[in-house]
């Protein structure tokens, strides 16, 4: 079974720099997208970036310009780089890979949203 381990986490001061990284543990069939959700206490989870080989990128508005998402397929790895960061970023941030549509009002964590998870990482950005 295929599962994806996130790092990368932690504590920063607002305006500051953090990087979570992920990796699957195995080549997953058909090299399908990866990204990322979030989720803060009392919030909807929220799709935050995803990557596809064919699609390319996509960023939530509230990221854009902040975030970068990469990949590196041969590791089966798949990185955020989160610049600028805002105390309104602060979540748990779930890596994903065989992305479904995304829908509002559907929690994290369920195969609505994706088919692979990993457990989460906290961030928290201080004011």
């Amino acid at each position: 079974e295929v599962q994806l381990v996130e790092s990368g986490g932690g504590s920063v001061q607002a305006g500051g720099s953090l990087r979570l990284s992920c990796t699957a543990s195995e080549f997953i069939p058909g090299d399908p997208d990866m990204g990322w959700y979030r989720q803060a206490p009392g919030n909807e989870c929220e799709l935050v970036s995803d990557i596809d080989t064919k699609r390319g990128e996509y960023y939530a508005d509230s990221v854009k310009g902040r975030f970068t998402i990469s990949r590196d397929s041969a590791k089966n790895t798949v990185t955020l780089e989160m610049n600028n960061l805002l105390p309104e970023d602060s979540a748990v941030y779930y890596c994903v890979a065989d992305l479904e549509g995304y829908s509002e009002g559907i929690p994290c964590l369920s195969p609505l949203l994706a088919n692979y998870w990993g457990q989460g990482t906290l961030v928290t950005v201080l004011s």
